[in-house]
């Protein structure tokens, strides 16, 4: 049964430029995602005979890049795979629980949360809301004393990470944005085994994952659920134009040290990037300082510099007719040798094949 007569958030005539277009940080360059994880997302479509080939480059994203074990993909495409594979499935949960979460849904539970008055009672909504929806997974917010904690409780096996890191980015996108500020997750257990690909999920939940544990339990400070909710509804509606893409990535808190440094780095080319003690210096820190509290949002100066060169050359190589000289040359590599095994090291693919593949894409796209 379809809740109510509302129009689904994941529409397949939202296309792909739009959804680029609704980047909420306008200042940095498009964050990427593991193939790893976009292989997950496929795997329930995969297993129901649907063409994932197909899907996926409705999204932008083509079947050799599929193939890659350590390419990544630009996160605006990942926001229109998950729209495609609802379409798809009508399923926003993409098919890895028994009941489907019909398209729709996430607009509903959305609009739930924003009418309550403090943080806790939003995400007991949610978590409500979810415990009708889905049958598998069943949410549960506790608090002892300054800690607090999401308890996810399996009807039977455990699951895929991916599975409870879907259903955390539904609940942990609206807690961030409910309350104007990145929820720090200060510790996560889970009973699955850990992935293969672990990185991607530390750097948008937390740095703190255990697994094989007796219990899945997120942790974070109780501190967060006194927090008075105070959005209109040109809020909600801006939220909601953003989504999925505002699920996926990690919330932007303005005052974090890392999007401070990210974006001053954004706006100097790499060959005029400063040396960590000079940023310091800048900021009045020292460089333990800068050094622990980066390690706190789960990044490193050398990250920081890394994502965005990586960022910098998946859109130029995709979009542009550049040399790779002179991508290697923009993006300060002594050569391009540098700059390939680099990018390999990053990706998984060659610059060379990187653009090839893309092509192919958009040749095929066009057909």
């Amino acid at each position: 049964m379809r809740l109510l007569s509302i129009h689904p958030i994941y529409s397949s005539l939202l296309p792909l430029r739009m959804i680029q277009n609704q980047n909420p940080d306008h200042n940095s360059t498009k964050d990427t995602i593991s193939n790893a994880l976009i292989r997950e997302a496929l795997s329930v479509a995969a297993s129901r005979g649907l063409n994932i080939v197909h899907i996926a480059n409705k999204a932008g994203i083509s079947a050799e890049l599929l193939t890659s074990t350590k390419a990544r993909v630009p996160v605006a495409q990942c926001a229109q795979l998950w729209i495609e594979l609802a379409e798809s499935m009508n399923d926003e949960f993409l098919g890895m629980d028994t009941h489907p979460m019909r398209r729709g849904s996430y607009k509903l539970l959305a609009k739930l949360a924003f009418n309550t008055e403090t943080l806790q009672q939003a995400i007991e909504e949610i978590l409500r809301f979810l415990a009708l929806v889905l049958d598998d997974i069943q949410g549960e917010l506790v608090q002892q004393g300054s800690k607090a904690f999401l308890i996810l409780h399996d009807r039977e096996q455990p699951k895929r990470m991916f599975s409870y890191a879907t259903f955390l980015m539904l609940v942990h996108s609206l807690m961030c944005w409910l309350s104007d500020q990145r929820i720090h997750f200060q510790k996560m257990t889970f009973k699955c085994h850990q992935p293969v690909e672990i990185q991607d999920y530390r750097v948008r939940f937390c740095e703190n994952l255990q697994f094989d544990a007796e219990i899945n339990r997120i942790e974070f400070d109780a501190h967060y659920l006194r927090h008075k909710i105070k959005k209109d509804k040109q809020a909600l509606n801006d939220f909601l134009k953003h989504t999925p893409y505002n699920l996926i990535v990690r919330f932007k808190n303005e005052n974090s040290l890392s999007l401070q440094i990210r974006r001053q780095l954004l706006l100097q080319p790499p060959s005029d990037w400063a040396e960590l003690k000079d940023i310091a210096q800048q900021l009045n820190m020292s460089t333990a300082t800068i050094q622990r509290r980066l390690k706190q949002e789960g990044v490193s100066y050398q990250q920081l510099k890394n994502d965005i060169r990586c960022d910098i050359a998946i859109e130029r190589l995709s979009k542009t007719n550049d040399s790779i000289q002179n991508i290697s040359d923009n993006l300060s590599f002594h050569d391009p040798s540098a700059f390939h095994r680099a990018f390999k090291k990053w990706t998984g693919v060659s610059p060379g094949d990187y653009r090839a593949k893309t092509l192919k894409k958009s040749v095929m796209g066009s057909l």
